[in-house]
């Protein structure tokens, strides 16, 4: 759907995606000003107090999700609190700590511990345990081998990515589906299950048969920005500009706005490798902490950017399919796109489709990264991945521009 262009101008300079929390879509004067800059969040680590969600945004997480308006509720409540919770636990499991993930039949946070005596310590920060064979450093350290084989001799294509399973206690490689007795797929798999002097469980699974694709798109009407041929969304407004993907566009690229003014220009951008870019904001333009929700659920301002766990639910929106949510299925996951790998992404069963590219995913009123890419679509599904926000922002040097 359209929105007035008055409402465009004011609000392009920051990310044309979905948001979640309960701001209702109200804009102080102060964030709505050209020239605000509100600070950054105290602590990204821990969430910034928020009002509750909107009806809209209960109504469409809940018809995404299979879950009652009641249901709805308490899941983001729930999720709220373990995310909060998640650094806490993650220093109380010290050096055994195996990951953690949400749980939505209990509604609480789960942590993997290698060690009883930190299982303890863990329970009594608040979150659930589970016993598993290695820590999170141990399955990071197998899955960076495995990157850098891949690095030195490309993956073969039938291999879509590969990432860290914390509730298996493995490292899964995802297959595409018709390839999984291709020699070069079974070489690599054979490959994966031998390295490192102490290797841990390498699993296989059947992915999807579709290739994953970046969401870029060429120049139709709509919304976003323009770089080129390109158009993609905006991420995130940090101080003075906003984030995106790396794809999208290269450092010294030109970009001009939905109404095809000049918005300014691609200070950095790295792909592949990461799918990060960092555009600068002038020439009448402004940045707001603010996500649009397209008419679906209220626009959301952003509070912070506290990493959400896996389990968690989550929600999109970009400048062609607008807002749809979903779940995180798993972190640190190497996509192989056929332009290069690119590493440590989110990987969620959210729909987009081209031009969505560089669009905002966030959970709550917490940022969490920008669309790079996947597979399918939104009216049969899919699966998207998403560069996370912390990371471009430490690269970068940024500060989030926050409510």
């Amino acid at each position: 759907m359209r929105r007035k262009p008055v409402v465009r101008a004011g609000l392009s300079a920051l990310l044309v995606l979905g948001a979640l929390s309960g701001a209702g879509g109200a804009l102080s004067s102060a964030a709505a000003a050209p020239g605000s800059a509100a600070p950054a969040s105290k602590d990204a680590a821990e969430p910034a107090s928020a009002s509750a969600p909107s009806a809209g945004l209960v109504r469409a997480l809940g018809e995404e999700l299979g879950l009652t308006t009641a249901q709805t509720r308490q899941r983001l409540s729930q999720e709220s609190a373990a995310m909060k919770l998640e650094p806490r636990a993650k220093r109380a499991a010290g050096t055994s700590f195996g990951g953690s993930w949400f749980d939505a039949d209990s509604g609480r946070l789960v942590v993997g511990v290698t060690s009883a005596k930190k299982a303890t310590a863990v329970r009594a920060a608040g979150a659930s345990t589970r016993m598993v064979a290695h820590s999170a450093a141990e399955l990071d350290a197998a899955k960076a081998r495995l990157d850098k084989k891949a690095a030195k001799k490309a993956a073969p294509a039938g291999v879509s990515s590969w990432s860290v399973d914390p509730r298996a206690g493995s490292v899964v490689i995802h297959v595409r589906r018709g390839t999984e007795h291709d020699a070069a797929v079974r070489a690599f798999i054979d490959d994966a299950k031998r390295s490192g002097p102490s290797p841990v469980p390498v699993t296989v699974d059947k992915a999807t048969a579709q290739v994953p694709t970046t969401f870029a798109a060429g120049t139709v009407g709509g919304d976003p920005y323009y770089t080129g041929n390109v158009r993609c969304s905006i991420g995130f407004s940090v101080q003075g500009g906003f984030v995106t993907a790396g794809h999208c566009g290269q450092a010294g690229a030109s970009v001009s706005g939905w109404d095809g003014s000049y918005i300014g220009a691609f200070q950095g951008s790295s792909f592949p490798g990461n799918d990060y870019a960092y555009v600068s904001v002038g020439s009448g333009w402004w940045t707001v902490p603010v996500v649009l929700g397209w008419g679906t659920v209220p626009d959301a301002l952003v509070r912070g950017s506290a990493e959400a766990p896996i389990g968690a639910s989550i929600c999109r929106s970009g400048s062609t399919s607008h807002w749809h949510c979903g779940t995180v299925l798993a972190k640190n996951e190497t996509v192989n796109y056929s332009q290069g790998a690119v590493y440590q992404m989110t990987k969620t069963n959210v729909c987009a489709e081209p031009g969505d590219s560089g669009g905002s995913f966030i959970s709550g009123d917490q940022a969490q990264g920008v669309t790079s890419g996947g597979w399918g679509n939104c009216s049969s599904g899919g699966e998207t991945w998403y560069q996370p926000v912390n990371e471009i922002l430490s690269v970068y040097g940024l500060r989030l521009h926050t409510a």
